[in-house]
């Protein structure tokens, strides 16, 4: 059985990946209000990962024995001056979910919780990847500037993600 701290972490976990989930979404419409399908598509997507990522977190605190304890999620942005700061401030989100799970790990070592270690590795490697993705995107922004014809190529290719 999981003690009542890494439960209570994990329980804060899954209220980040939802919250993430919530503020793709909203960055995914104000995408689509700027004509640039492609990377609403990208952050839908982006959107349905982080909740596929709080429903890891959801079955393993079940598998283990622990008592799932969802949290108000509170609200996320609404509006962004640019692609570019909304993709920054994606990056910057993603930053802050790796610090997360890296406290995640902190306290799981501490704890001697080693199922929990594995699980947490995965999530680990996870957080290399998004911010990886992320952070090209946002250097492709800054390359482009506000020439619209890069704008668009980047839009067509970001559409495309599976």
């Amino acid at each position: 059985m999981m003690k009542t701290t890494v439960i209570d972490a994990l329980n804060q976990q899954i209220n980040e990946e939802l919250f993430s989930a919530y503020l793709y979404l909203s960055m995914s419409a104000q995408f689509a209000d700027m004509n640039l399908g492609g990377f609403s598509h990208w952050m839908k997507k982006q959107a349905e990962e982080e909740v596929e990522h709080a429903m890891k977190f959801f079955h393993f605190i079940n598998e283990r024995g622990g008592r799932v304890e969802l949290q108000p999620i509170k609200g996320p942005q609404k509006e962004w001056e640019s692609a570019l700061q909304m993709m920054s401030e994606s990056l910057a989100h993603e930053e802050h979910i790796t610090a997360c799970i890296d406290k995640l790990m902190d306290l799981a070592v501490r704890e001697k919780d080693y199922a929990t270690i594995n699980m947490l590795q995965w999530f680990v490697n996870e957080q290399v990847e998004e911010e990886a993705g992320v952070s090209e995107i946002v250097e492709k922004l800054k390359l482009i500037g506000d020439r619209g014809q890069g704008l668009f190529m980047l839009d067509r290719e970001l559409g495309v993600r599976d």
